[in-house]
């Protein structure tokens, strides 16, 4: 099934006098919940969809509580979780402090086999929209 795409006219944020460009945007199909990936799960396993739910689950306590504690999560051919942080610089090696670091985000490396499947999807054209202008 091909992916859907809107494309949008987006002007540089970093320069506003530049002429505005046209970008292709994923556009959602949908949602799926937790509970429909345990039902899907359960059907290519042994396992109910209750259980598939408590695993499902405890992956998604397990993963960020690893991730504060530094490390990275390997999920084999799917892929790993690391964290990336922004912080603030200093003049000297001195002066370093965990203070400057001003945000912290969790990032994704799909595995092979992801990306494989990444590399086949199939896109399709959708509607021209813009964005909001600024005054």
């Amino acid at each position: 099934m091909p992916v859907k795409f809107n494309i949008v006219e987006r002007g540089n944020p970093s320069n506003r006098e530049a002429p505005k460009k046209f970008y292709p945007s994923i556009q959602a199909s949908g949602r799926v919940t937790t509970r429909e990936m345990a039902e899907m799960a359960a059907q290519r396993s042994t396992l109910s969809t209750m259980d598939m739910m408590a695993a499902i689950e405890s992956f998604m306590a397990i993963i960020p509580e690893q991730l504060s504690k530094g490390n990275i999560v390997e999920l084999g051919d799917f892929g790993s979780f690391w964290l990336r942080t922004s912080a603030d610089g200093a003049e000297s090696v001195e002066e370093v402090r965990s203070a400057q670091i001003t945000s912290i985000m969790p990032r994704f490396i799909p595995g092979k086999v992801f990306k494989h499947i990444l590399d086949g999807i199939d896109f399709v054209k959708g509607v021209v929209t813009s964005t909001p202008t600024e005054d």
